[in-house]
């Protein structure tokens, strides 16, 4: 979730780029930007006090505040590599429409207009405008008001702002010559933040729209008091008792949060969400793209590999390329990138990042000749703690390579599948969680914790390999195939990939690692946009894709699936009936018997690219 804290993180994290005060090193400039609609957004600029030429321009748009406002009040620092300040950067903070001091109304992901809007000497409609028309407004506004700029400007942003900054170059404005969304927003149903494959996700929506979604009335340097979350210590308690979704209205929101009645009558992949897809707007971008991720981002974890392969197909340029590293969300905007939870990655990954990526890809195309040496994909191996480059994502040296399912909770490599069968009972009443322990807020840790916890629970079926006799590395798509026979006629299944340590490691001896984990919603099995319902009188195939990753299995380890029915309080209960999941009431939840099906025409799987 694009939680408030990530913007909080940045600030704490922000480079203090330079050992004087930015009073000392920068003159701040307050702008109220007109946009063609005549709306005004906030705009403070930081331009270096004593810079020997003009400079670019890097502007950030965000809901989560451009302040400190006021001439006299100053930002501690900026974020990214302490050279962009010693190189003359001018730092811009704008704040979006609706939010802050920005007039206007704010809408979450703004759709974009139908007919995207180009810059073709017409005059288009003041009314059409969507988060590109206000970037191309802002950007005019900017290289021609900001003093000693040179005209060029990169955009960039981390979450919310990551996905304003996928939208801002579909704005084809001239001078928006180098482009990094980090982390961006990109689907709220598919695969980010709100939904995964169609299944809603609970806690994140919860904690973050009980403040992020009070609307703001007028501009103004604060926003308004959110709605208090008193989880008593346990979050799986609270979100248990809290009860069907239909009880967040009353209970909880009672007409305090206008989003959550969009979100319920929302429940398909209709236009409602598929004109807010940012990677099917990618097309013909004229900017320079470095898309920014971590492999284990529990927020938007979705958005940088969607977005950067629908840029290979449609931006029609070249200057396109992606980064993921072994990273939670925004991780790669602090000072030492070398541990996550217990994995320590052997190098400051974020410090390579900032100085060997970031900085040449924007000092190319904004103060540069447009020439920089990247890979087109660098990827941090989490299994190898190593850096693998590739000259296309996912990577032309991979074989498809089958996981099989196999009786008495085997797991083989590339083996035909025996016939069989393995049951389970999907209970909404005790639910999966989603990581071990007493729970609190959601963790973003469980991306790559110890799944024993589930390995031990009847409702989680676990298939696990031999010991390898050989590295496994595992380079690009993740695919699931569920084989299954429910007794109702709608289910989750959450499918996750682990790496099984041996009793022998010197840090972490017999942990069950997550590398890869994903739910799927079965009533959306054959189209996100019309579900169907499951027959309970047959087994049916539920195929669904997990985020790509890049692991090393190493030798002596073993490759382990589980698979679940639940995810919670991550992840809403299914009560197994097909139906608007908003709508439904406590009584409407049942447990459900499950039948995972081995062997046959459609054998339970999963499908990896598998490094030559």
């Amino acid at each position: 979730m694009m939680r408030m804290p990530i913007a909080l993180l940045v600030a704490s994290m922000a480079a203090l780029a330079s050992a004087q005060a930015i009073t000392d090193t920068h003159q701040k400039y307050e702008y109220m930007i007109p946009m063609r609609d005549g709306t005004k957004l906030y705009t403070s600029v930081y331009v270096p006090k004593n810079s020997r030429s003009p400079g670019p321009i890097l502007l950030e748009r965000t809901p989560y505040s451009a302040g400190p406002y006021g001439p006299t009040s100053y930002k501690r620092g900026f974020r990214g590599s302490k050279r962009m300040v010693e190189s003359g950067y001018i730092f811009a903070f704008q704040d979006v429409r609706g939010k802050y001091m920005s007039e206007g109304v704010f809408e979450n992901l703004r759709p974009q207009l139908t007919n995207p809007w180009q810059h073709n000497g017409l005059a288009p409609n003041p009314a059409d405008i969507d988060e590109s028309t206000d970037t191309y407004d802002s950007v005019e506004f900017l290289i021609n008001n900001v003093p000693n700029n040179n005209k060029r400007v990169g955009l960039w942003g981390i979450s919310y702002p990551g996905g304003y900054a996928a939208l801002g170059a579909m704005s084809r404005h001239p001078a928006l010559k180098a482009v990094s969304p980090q982390a961006p927003t990109a689907d709220w149903f598919l695969g980010d933040d709100m939904h995964h494959n169609g299944a809603f996700m609970l806690q994140d929506f919860i904690s973050f729209f009980s403040g992020f979604g009070i609307p703001q009335n007028q501009p103004g340097p604060t926003r308004p008091a959110g709605i208090p979350i008193n989880l008593n210590g346990d979050a799986y308690k609270y979100f248990l008792d809290l009860g069907a979704l239909s009880n967040v209205e009353p209970k909880l929101y009672k007409g305090a949060i206008p989003y959550w009645s969009d979100i319920v009558r929302n429940d398909t992949y209709n236009d409602y969400w598929q004109t807010r897809s940012v990677p099917s707007g990618l097309k013909d971008i004229k900017s320079a793209m470095l898309w920014v991720g971590g492999f284990f981002d529990a927020e938007d974890c979705y958005g940088p590999l969607a977005c950067y392969k629908s840029a290979e197909v449609q931006a029609n340029q070249p200057n396109n390329w992606i980064i993921m590293g072994p990273w939670y969300h925004g991780m790669w905007a602090s000072a030492d990138g070398q541990k996550f939870h217990v994995h320590d990655w052997g190098s400051n990954t974020s410090q390579f990042f900032q100085e060997e990526v970031e900085f040449p890809f924007f000092d190319a195309f904004l103060r540069g000749d447009g020439q920089v040496t990247l890979p087109k994909a660098t990827m941090f191996d989490s299994g190898n703690n190593t850096w693998r480059r590739f000259n296309e994502w996912p990577p032309k040296a991979t074989k498809d390579t089958t996981l099989n399912f196999q009786p008495n909770n085997k797991l083989t490599v590339n083996q035909a599948p025996q016939s069989g069968t393995a049951s389970y009972v999907s209970n909404p009443a005790s639910p999966v969680p989603y990581q071990g322990g007493t729970l609190l807020r959601r963790t973003r840790e469980y991306m790559l914790a110890d799944q024993t916890f589930a390995s031990q629970r009847p409702d989680v079926l676990t298939f696990t390999t031999e010991p390898l006799t050989e590295d496994f590395t595992v380079a690009g798509n993740v695919d699931a195939v569920i084989n299954a026979q429910i007794s109702g006629t709608d289910c989750d299944f959450v499918a996750k990939l682990i790496d099984v340590f041996p009793a022998t490691h010197p840090a972490n001896p017999n942990f069950q690692m997550l590398v890869r984990g994903e739910v799927m919603r079965a009533k959306f099995r054959n189209s996100f946009q019309n579900p169907q319902p499951m027959d309970p009188t047959k087994a049916e195939r539920v195929p669904f894709t997990l985020p790509d990753t890049c692991h090393t299995f190493k030798k002596g380890h073993r490759i382990m699936i589980q698979v679940q029915s639940s995810w919670f309080p991550l992840v809403d209960r299914n009560p197994h009936k097909f139906m608007n999941i908003f709508t439904a009431m406590d009584t409407d939840f049942q447990s459900a018997n499950i039948k995972i099906t081995m062997g046959g025409p459609n054998p339970s799987r999963l499908i990896v690219d598998k490094l030559n």
